[in-house]
């Protein structure tokens, strides 16, 4: 059955839109007084909502009129959240405030401990039910993919737990969950052995277990001091690579040191970058890693945020994902974030808002989504206004009307 939603005050297609480098917003397409003829799940057709009228009509089509102004955009995708865990981290958050360092906070039982801890008392069911409702009210603002990692269970036996978790949450929600196994977060505590041990035991025990329940097909890992050095997560990254899976690294949060692992592995793309230098910015944009900032850490622990603008003015491709996690980001607000970083960083709405959508779905290895054009998924938001600058000044204030995705209204 086809249907045609319109007409829509601006549509913004996103198309033509390079995948690196800046952006102008003069190279937005802007289709005006628009429409979207869709089919099941994809777009079929968008353009001038009177011409496709005449086609859905040909078509018996069911039309969809919609009544004042719109601005449609293609749905968020989010491509980097921890939003399955349990428990909270507020106690952390006040004492992060009060001047505690991360070391004093961690030997009063605080920091991704506490959440590991919390997270392995929660059964299957109960983190699948937390993650479905992080899911539906990212999906209420507008965000219809989200990729969602685990890395509070950090044992094998609990580290599935996650990963079923997520499987299930995504049959529960009408978003698209992206699952990522961060096994390698950190050592945990109660694993007697060294951090080469650790990641040994995850690659011969548990990734085989990934492929066998299509758990997920995406490694991730913490390269930093306080985690795994460069030098003791290459192995277990051959080790994935030589399985067939994805990469992506937490490069560069603390210290630099992960965007190089990520660019000599080909990861997807290296997220944070937070204290990335000049000979790092220059790694990554000469090759197709893609560089995915994380304003919500840096809001959350009130460090920099990512060298977005240098990232993108030496060429690189520029995400944008909002690290939803209890403990460094826990506002899991994408817009009012990337909002946030453009006053920062200066990036142009063309910028921002490629990277709330098709560049974040190249992080994702994700073809089929973040423009609106014939052959996409119709994944797409209306937001009550004339005009979409607006979207970006309300700083998320402003909250789409209607939520679509693939092909329905949710």
């Amino acid at each position: 059955m086809q249907k045609l939603i319109g007409p829509i005050t601006q549509l913004l297609t996103l198309d033509n839109l390079l995948l690196k480098g800046a952006l102008k917003d003069e190279k937005l397409e802007i289709l005006e007084n628009a429409g979207i003829l869709i089919e099941e799940e994809r777009i079929l057709e968008v353009g001038s909502f009177l011409e496709l009228l005449k086609k859905a009509k040909a078509l018996n089509a069911e039309i969809i009129e919609l009544k004042g102004d719109f601005v449609a955009l293609p749905g968020w995708i989010d491509c980097h959240t921890h939003s399955c865990f349990g428990g909270t981290r507020a106690r952390d958050f006040a004492m992060r405030n009060a001047g505690k360092t991360y070391l004093e906070i961690a030997e009063a039982g605080g920091g991704i401990w506490d959440t590991v801890t919390q997270t392995r008392k929660l059964t299957e069911t109960e983190l699948a039910n937390r993650a479905v409702e992080n899911a539906n009210r990212h999906l209420s603002e507008g965000v219809t993919t989200i990729e969602v990692k685990s890395g509070y269970g950090l044992t094998v036996e609990e580290e599935l737990k996650m990963l079923r978790a997520i499987k299930q949450a995504d049959q529960k929600t009408t978003a698209d969950l992206i699952p990522t196994c961060l096994a390698a977060h950190m050592k945990p505590r109660d694993f007697e052995g060294t951090n080469a041990a650790y990641l040994e035991l995850i690659a011969q025990e548990l990734f085989p277990i990934l492929k066998s329940e299509s758990l997920t097909n995406r490694i991730d890992s913490f390269i930093e001091k306080s985690a795994f050095s460069p030098e003791e997560i290459e192995p277990y990254y051959q080790k994935a690579k030589d399985q067939g899976f994805e990469l992506t690294v937490h490069a560069d949060q603390f210290t630099a040191g992960g965007s190089k692992v990520a660019v000599k592995y080909g990861a997807k793309s290296a997220d944070h970058l937070e204290v990335s230098g000049e000979k790092e910015i220059e790694l990554l944009a000469k090759s197709e890693t893609i560089a995915v900032a994380l304003p919500g850490a840096s809001l959350g622990l009130g460090c920099a945020f990512t060298p977005a603008r240098k990232i993108l003015d030496l060429g690189g491709s520029l995400a944008i994902g909002s690290d939803w996690n209890p403990g460094s980001a826990p506002m899991g607000d994408l817009v009012t974030q990337a909002s946030i970083l453009a006053t920062f960083e200066k990036l142009s709405t063309a910028e921002v808002l490629s990277a709330l959508t098709f560049r974040s779905a190249a992080a994702l290895d994700l073809e089929d989504r973040g423009k609106l054009k014939a052959g996409f998924l119709a994944d797409f938001n209306l937001f009550p206004t004339e005009n979409y600058q607006e979207i970006l000044y309300q700083q998320g204030k402003l909250k789409p009307e209607q939520v679509w995705k693939r092909g329905k209204k949710t």
